[in-house]
């Protein structure tokens, strides 16, 4: 197509009329002023010009029949500049292209050079972390140089920079494919690496590109992510010219080792990771005739197709065995909506079956949505799943099913009242809800709960509710007149992982007799405010602590102080902050009285908000090898690392563990909740701890609490900790 106002390409990679700062980058004012400098007819193009990558993009827009044709093809690109890629596409048959940038100045001057000559693209001015479509909307999203501008090389990942990474893996369809043209630097590479390693099929391409005079010469990669289902891990597949790679240095040389660590790790995942079945091989007969009931069958399948549905989606189909008949229904449908019970029956096949006599019936598929499903309405997702459904129901069921939605925990941990208090709304924790409920099993009591929509679990914690109410004396709490007003109770805690943290808390300080300089207490940070019922129980029941909580959220502290009655007081401080920097400036700290010194306790309490990286606790940031060796370095000689550790995947617990022996050689663990949970205690110091003369060591320092249940609960489950073999 003929363009009609010809102008010059201005080809740019790092060059100096670019904003001057690293923080600049980020500012839509300083934007705004280099495009209007520039003009609308000087175009900027990063790293690689149109004819460098003109054939490998094009092969990877191309979908197998049936999919999208070419002119049907939703394309997104974001942050898409002054640069000439869009009509580049337009003008090779790809007319349904959305544009996007935060700067208005340069979507105008897009938009009125393209109007006429290209009439069907469409321009946005949009923030590419906060991008305004439904889940699912687009085949493609092309970024060329938008992940790049959001990393900083020294200070790691920016603000914004996760979200649109979230945005990306939301935005696509099944089968969709986000296609990125980097630099490829470490914290890009470790990122992307990380973030796309479940359900994602990845593969690497060098971009051959001769530097034009005066340019930054450093190689431009394009790496290309499939968005597949969930319970998958694939090796990494580079698709490079050795030779040619070798000539280019270190940056190269960085990139082929970043590349070789991730193959490693997936290759850990993969192996372990359970069998898994799609809808189509079982239709085949892998797992025998799927129109009949067989006794005793069980499967892990997802389900979804290329083209067809919006998602994929985990599920397990269960046939019960004959002898446990008569059945009230012949195929019975369960879709929960992201619940703490629903990972727990991913989890453990077990309860799969205990679900299965619970509802009696002759099959069951169960689905569970995850966090990839958050703005779904729930119509959309039956219209989704209910092709894939017809195809599993039993032939002597005929077409008769009945598909059950569970929102919450109701059907597993029967609850059998819910009142929802308050719905907030955070920028950066998402929507979070606190409720009160009783359970059928609970008689008369009440907990409040928190809950968080972004999270893999949905609850991250509940408190028991009481009319007794607690002024705080000298240390202990004293009882006072009842105003008959349900408050939260702080002497109790009813969260198993709460129990285990205290039980190897104490266990492992009365054998290392943890203490420090400062007043003989022991200097205690929590990652991860949420309720706010451990640290409040720690502070009443163990004197000798001075805690430190770490909130990157403040609608989570307020939420914590309004409905769950969380203080702080000169023994418990709450820091806005960050947590990874948190923990660099406290390893980075040498002054033993100065208010950065080393911890001598450290809970990581973090739900994941990413199901790829196939964690639900904590986050994959939290266990990385890097973030690990500054653990160890924030901690005291005797300190004490705490980490909630839950996961579906036996594989992706065994790579966590295989990192934590790289840097921790003294490691403890115990199990709670069902085995749901496994809690890891990693000492800092070599000299490995005896676990039963430690018990002992804690008997004698608590026998002056022989009265308390709480101290009673804590022998107890002292005694389940275990060296992690």
């Amino acid at each position: 197509m003929a363009e009609e106002n010809p102008a010059k390409e201005s080809r740019i990679r790092i060059a100096e009329e670019l904003p001057v700062t690293a923080v600049d980058f980020i500012k839509q004012e300083s934007w705004d002023s280099f495009f209007t400098s520039k003009g609308a007819d000087d175009f900027c193009e990063w790293y690689a010009d149109w004819p460098q990558f003109r054939t490998s993009l094009k092969s990877h827009l191309s979908f197998p029949a049936p999919a999208q044709t070419p002119e049907n093809l939703r394309i997104l690109v974001p942050a898409c500049g002054a640069s000439r890629l869009s009509e580049h596409l337009y003008d090779e048959g790809f007319r349904n292209i959305t544009n996007l940038d935060f700067s208005k100045v340069v979507i105008e001057a897009m938009m009125k050079r393209n109007i006429k000559v290209r009439p069907e693209m469409k321009w946005r001015v949009m923030d590419m972390t906060n991008i305004q479509f439904p889940s699912g909307t687009f085949d493609v999203i092309v970024d060329k140089g938008g992940l790049d501008i959001l990393m900083d090389s020294e200070l790691g990942p920016r603000s914004g920079l996760r979200s649109y990474i979230s945005e990306v893996k939301r935005l696509l369809k099944a089968g969709g494919r986000y296609i990125c043209l980097t630099l490829a630097e470490p914290l890009v590479l470790g990122l992307l690496f990380l973030k796309f390693r479940f359900g994602w099929k990845i593969n690497l391409y060098t971009i051959y590109d001769e530097a034009s005079p005066g340019t930054n010469t450093q190689q431009t990669f394009m790496l290309v992510a499939e968005k597949s289902y969930l319970t998958v891990v694939s090796r990494i597949a580079p698709f490079m010219d050795v030779s040619f790679l070798e000539s280019q240095g270190n940056q190269v040389h960085e990139l082929l080792e970043a590349l070789e660590r991730e193959n490693i790790v997936r290759t850990a995942y993969s192996e372990g990771t359970y069998k898994w079945y799609s809808l189509e091989e079982l239709k085949q007969g892998v797992k025998g005739n799927i129109g009949e009931i067989e006794s005793g069958r069980h499967i892990n399948l997802f389900l979804g197709e290329t083209g067809v549905s919006r998602f994929f989606y985990t599920c397990v189909l269960l046939d019960a065995p004959a002898e446990t008949g008569p059945f009230s229904d012949q195929f019975r449908v369960i879709i929960f909506l992201r619940s703490h019970s629903a990972q727990k029956i991913l989890a453990a096949e077990l309860r799969q079956w205990l679900v299965l006599q619970c509802v009696k019936a002759a099959r069951l598929l169960i689905i569970v949505l995850d966090s990839n499903h958050i703005c779904i309405k729930w119509a959309d997702i039956e219209k989704d799943v209910s092709h894939f459904i017809s195809q599993l129901t039993p032939d002597e069921a005929g077409d008769e099913y009945e598909i059950v939605v569970s929102s919450e925990d109701d059907t597993v941990d029967g609850i059998k009242q819910r009142t929802i208090l308050v719905e907030v709304p955070s920028v950066l924790t998402g929507l979070m809800y606190v409720e009160d409920v009783r359970y059928n099993k609970s008689q008369d009591l009440t907990f409040r709960r928190l809950c968080f929509h972004t999270t893999e679990t949905l609850l991250h914690s509940e408190a028991q509710l009481s009319t007794e109410a607690f002024r705080q004396k000298k240390g202990k709490p004293k009882k006072i007149a009842s105003s008959g007003e349900l408050k939260v109770d702080h002497k109790i805690l009813t969260n198993g992982f709460h129990k285990g943290v205290i039980a190897g808390l104490q266990l492992f300080s009365a054998h290392s007799k943890t203490t420090t300089k400062a007043g003989g207490l022991v200097k205690t940070v929590i990652i991860g405010l949420g309720t706010g019922i451990l640290p409040m129980f720690m502070k009443n029941r163990i004197p000798s602590l001075k805690i430190e909580v770490v909130e990157l959220d403040p609608v989570v502290l307020n939420v914590a102080s309004e409905y769950f009655g969380f203080i702080e007081d000169e023994r418990l401080k709450v820091h806005i902050s960050d947590a990874i920097e948190f923990v660099r400036e406290r390893a980075n700290s040498e002054a033993v009285h100065a208010a950065g010194s080393k911890v001598d306790v450290l809970i990581i309490d973090v739900a994941s908000s990413d199901s790829s990286s196939g964690l639900i606790s904590p986050e994959a940031d939290f266990v990385e090898e890097s973030f690990l060796l500054t653990v160890k370095d924030s901690l005291s000689d005797k300190g004490l690392l705490i980490i909630k550790l839950v996961s579906r995947f036996s594989s992706v617990i065994s790579v966590v563990h295989s990192k934590l022996r790289k840097v921790f050689s003294n490691l403890y663990h115990v199990y709670v909740d069902d085995g749901f949970i496994e809690i890891i205690f990693a000492l800092k110091k070599e000299a490995p701890v005896k676990v039963d003369e430690a018990c002992d060591a804690l008997a004698r320092s608590l026998e002056h609490n022989y009265g308390h249940d709480w101290a009673k609960r804590v022998l107890r489950d002292s005694k389940c900790i275990s060296p992690l073999e």
